[in-house]
């Protein structure tokens, strides 16, 4: 069955010419349009701008601009807003992804991905979904996040938009539940949870589920470490 979207289109950023050349063959085979190559972090900002892909692979450790700041300048405004990054790496959860996430990543990929993971992994993005799993992604902010700085709302992120419904959702969603754990949890249905985290993150302009749980964090809704149990609720007998 054919798809009724256009065919995905990628740029692909690294300082390794092979690695680039890898990845665009693999994406080429299954239909997906490597609309550019970039060797540093600026000429992926040029390319995002002047192609406008679906999905940006960005490698982190490039000479000139690294990836985390190319990030954050696609994240900024630099291409378009449907653009999703997916950060490429040699090392598995360093300080380097959680910084890539906190500068507006929707997730990360090994370098040593299989040629059909990667090719899941940048569809998954493309409809708005989140490549990281949020417990990963709170094992990250736990490991690496300062535990005794004082923290500030975000700007332009004022909870206060939020129903108490909607702040229950996004609390445990930081705690890393999948819709259908919280579904279970506060006795809804998962399409009324999965509404629910629509509405989150339209009414907190978030690409996916890591920004939502990275933002509960920089906000302060939960803490390192902390329990996400909204006050005043108990969970039932033999939970």
């Amino acid at each position: 069955m054919t798809e009724d979207r256009p065919p995905l289109r990628a740029v692909i950023a690294d300082d390794q010419a092979l690695v680039r050349t890898g990845f665009r063959m693999i994406l080429a085979a299954d239909g997906i349009e490597v609309t550019a190559e970039a060797a540093d972090g600026a000429e992926a900002v040029a390319a995002v701008r002047r192609t406008r892909p679906d999905v940006v692979l960005m490698d982190i450790r490039m000479p000139e601009m690294d990836g985390i700041e190319a990030t954050r300048h696609i994240a900024d405004g630099a291409g378009p807003a449907g653009t999703r990054v997916v950060i490429l790496t040699t090392y598995d959860l360093d300080e380097y992804v959680y910084a890539a996430l906190t500068a507006g990543a929707s997730g990360f990929l090994l370098k040593d991905v299989t040629p059909e993971h990667l090719v899941a992994a940048l569809r998954l993005v493309r409809t708005g979904d989140a490549l990281l799993a949020p417990a990963i992604t709170r094992r990250l902010i736990e490991r690496f996040a300062p535990h005794d700085e004082p923290r500030t709302v975000a700007p332009h992120r004022d909870l206060s938009g939020l129903t108490p419904r909607e702040l229950e959702v996004l609390r445990l969603l930081a705690t890393g539940l999948s819709n259908a754990e919280l579904a279970s949890r506060l006795f809804l249905s998962p399409t009324t949870v999965k509404s629910h985290v629509g509405r989150i993150l339209s009414k907190l302009d978030l690409r996916d589920r890591v920004q939502a749980v990275v933002l509960a964090y920089e906000t302060g809704l939960i803490t390192p470490g902390g329990d996400a149990r909204s006050p005043g609720r108990e969970d039932p007998p033999g939970r």
